[in-house]
């Protein structure tokens, strides 16, 4: 996988509602259950329902065709999209992480601690590591030091050179705090008000016709999309009990399963010959 498409094909995942961001929700959550495809004027649909342009929603698509998260196929005057092998398989794999993201999580009281080193003219590169590493929920503990509760995770970070990672696997010894360790390397207070604010957004929510079932829906997802990237998915015992994450799961969960027939049934109209 072209490590620059998955780079932008990340960003998005955390972008603003702008078409692109919005769009690739769209590809996620209609287009990858198609791999037949479907007419370009779906996919411009589709943001033209969410509100955008329709100059907007035509450059977003023919910018995603020009950057390979989409491959066209002319037949006769019109364009059949289709996902890229590239793109299918990072959206496969952000489903897996969007749809398995949110349940109760155990711990073993182990931490993993990662030391990571790049040389001081290369910050780009050391821009692009501790992205990844933020993205995969490390937090930084300062002077390159990142730590997660997840000893799992220790391969989904790979060190490119001259950058050089160290690993150790431990438990917090005599000094200190946990509950230090978490403030100093996450920032819950911020994320507890993304949780709120998803939970004010949707409890209320209730289309009462197709197209609306299907604007919600996508906007619904598209909100959830970001938590999997910003939350560091801490365990149960490192959280305050009155932690927003189950209530705001349940709540995605009930109404993405309820909203889910009526918004793909939808999406096929728009979808049609």
């Amino acid at each position: 996988m072209s490590a620059v498409v998955e780079d932008v094909l990340r960003r998005r995942s955390v972008g603003a509602p702008a078409a692109r961001s919005t769009l690739l929700t769209v590809l996620g959550e209609y287009l990858l259950p198609r791999p037949a495809g479907v007419w370009q004027e779906a996919l411009i649909g589709s943001l033209r329902l969410l509100g955008f342009s329709e100059s907007a929603a035509r450059q977003a698509v023919a910018r995603s065709a020009r950057e390979g998260w989409l491959a066209g196929e002319r037949v006769g005057r019109r364009s059949r999209m289709r996902l890229t092998p590239t793109s299918a398989a990072l959206l496969r794999d952000g489903a897996r992480r969007i749809y398995g993201f949110g349940g109760p999580v155990s711990w073993d009281g182990r931490w993993l601690l990662l030391v990571l080193r790049v040389p001081e003219p290369r910050r780009e590169l050391r821009h692009r590591l501790t992205t990844q590493l933020a993205w995969a929920g490390f937090g930084s503990l300062g002077n390159g030091l990142w730590i997660t509760p997840h000893v799992d995770r220790e391969a989904l970070v790979q060190a490119e050179a001259p950058a050089q990672l160290l690993s150790f696997r431990a438990e917090l010894g005599a000094l200190g705090e946990v509950s230090r360790v978490i403030d100093e390397a996450w920032n819950l207070p911020d994320l507890r008000e993304h949780y709120a604010q998803f939970i004010a957004d949707f409890a209320p929510s209730r289309p009462r016709s197709a197209a609306a079932t299907f604007a919600t829906q996508t906007a619904i997802v598209h909100a959830w999309r970001r938590f999997p990237f910003i939350d560091p998915d801490l365990p149960d015992d490192l959280l305050p009990g009155d932690w927003p994450r189950e209530r705001a799961h349940a709540l995605f969960r009930e109404r993405h399963e309820r909203w889910a027939d009526a918004a793909q049934a939808h999406f096929d109209t728009l979808a049609a010959p």
